[in-house]
């Protein structure tokens, strides 16, 4: 069992407060929720909640399973609850605004806390969490690194081994699950977007990868079925000639690096559609070179798409109307994570933080082509840790 160390764990809560008392001077009490950010200041994912009074000491209060956070972490004050009066009885003077994750609280959950704890006010704390989770310390780029180089080994090394013409989607995905897991894959990954399910990521072939889709990027997917539209079709079979699109998350120990790779099956492409693609990997080029401390996404962004011609836009980062506006985002305990690479994010990049940068391109009746890798941001610019194949891997 990997426990994180307890200097992390006091850095986190100490940048924590250091963030709190800049930009909220006045706020009194903290109370953290949800399982990844609960992970991310204790060490183990439980059902409970982490209270932070800003004079006294953060206590994580566990309902379930005591004795699992007891083995998992090294945080310094674990107690137990049955419920929220429990906990409430410790504290004799609650603030009139408790400061929450209101991303995530819903209004029933939110209602039981206050029956207990009878605030006032709420302020949100999700900005500061996030961007916290954003600047990652030794122990965490040491866990990224290691996925990245599971994530660089599996698609550009064992993905071409796996593809067998007249495979479905379905069956490619679920070997591919079992490949990863084999490497060293946690086993899922997590999306911060509210409602938000996934397996591994969309995998596809041909035409699926850019068919309509609830999810916020630029690839599609046909999945399971409407009420699951995840994974891969049992229906749509490998043939030559295909293009093959993985875009799939992969994560040690709760850190994910994100990372898209493609093939060409049983025959190569077309010589316009493997240009356009080769346009892709020069746009993730050129973003990464500009990852350095003190730069702008927005900015960032804004340079990028205005040096593409208006052709090369049609069906960028999408196909038809169904396209978005970012072109990287951060990734870390969520896949989306911040900073994005769009529109109205004004904060510099800081020396730490890890993107992911996927410029794509739709292409009818081929699919989605383009490419996708996670970097480091430093002094020389971004530094690639899920592999340098440019895609388009030929499996003749």
């Amino acid at each position: 069992m990997r426990q994180t160390p307890i200097n992390e764990l006091n850095l986190r809560m100490e940048r924590f407060r250091a963030v709190m008392d800049e930009q909220n001077p006045g706020w009194k009490m903290a109370a953290i929720f949800s399982k990844v950010n609960l992970y991310y200041f204790t060490g183990t994912m439980q059902e409970g909640m982490l209270l932070i009074p800003r004079e006294d000491e953060a206590v994580l209060w566990v309902r379930r399973s005591i004795e699992r956070a007891q083995e998992e972490s090294l945080f310094p004050l674990i107690k137990p609850m049955n419920s929220f009066r429990d906990a409430a009885r410790t504290y004799s003077n609650i603030p009139d605004t408790i400061y929450l994750e209101t991303e995530f609280v819903p209004i029933a959950f939110y209602n039981r806390f206050q029956k207990y704890f009878p605030f006032e006010h709420v302020k949100p704390l999700d900005k500061q969490v996030s961007f916290l989770r954003s600047v990652k310390s030794s122990y965490e780029m040491d866990l990224m690194e290691k996925a990245g180089d599971i994530h660089r080994r599996i698609l550009e090394e064992r993905v071409p081994k796996i593809l067998e013409e007249g495979m479905s989607e379905a069956e490619f995905a679920t070997k591919l699950y079992s490949v990863m897991v084999e490497e060293g894959h946690h086993g899922i990954a997590r999306f911060s977007m509210l409602d938000t399910e996934i397996l591994l990521g969309h995998i596809c072939f041909g035409e699926s990868s850019i068919y309509p889709t609830y999810f916020n990027g630029p690839g599609g997917n046909y999945g399971m079925s409407p009420a699951v539209p995840l994974l891969g079709s049992h229906e749509r079979k490998l043939k030559k000639g295909d293009l093959v699109f993985v875009d799939a998350a992969c994560g040690v120990d709760g850190y994910h690096t994100d990372k898209t790779m493609t093939y060409m099956f049983g025959a190569p492409l077309p010589d316009e559609v493997i240009a356009v693609h080769k346009k892709c990997v020069d746009v993730q080029n050129k973003i990464a070179a500009m990852l350095k401390p003190g730069a702008i996404p927005a900015e960032i962004y804004k340079n990028v798409m205005e040096s593409l011609d208006e052709d090369f836009k049609q069906n960028f980062m999408g196909f038809g109307e169904r396209r978005v506006k970012f072109l990287g985002h951060g990734i870390g305990l969520h896949v989306d994570e911040m900073p994005v690479i769009a529109e109205g994010f004004n904060e510099p990049l800081v020396e730490g933080m890890v993107l992911a940068l996927e410029p794509k391109k739709g292409i009818e009746n081929i699919g989605m082509v383009g490419i996708e890798n996670t970097f480091k941001v430093t002094e020389k610019g971004g530094i690639c840790i899920t592999g340098d194949n440019p895609g388009l891997i030929p499996v003749f």
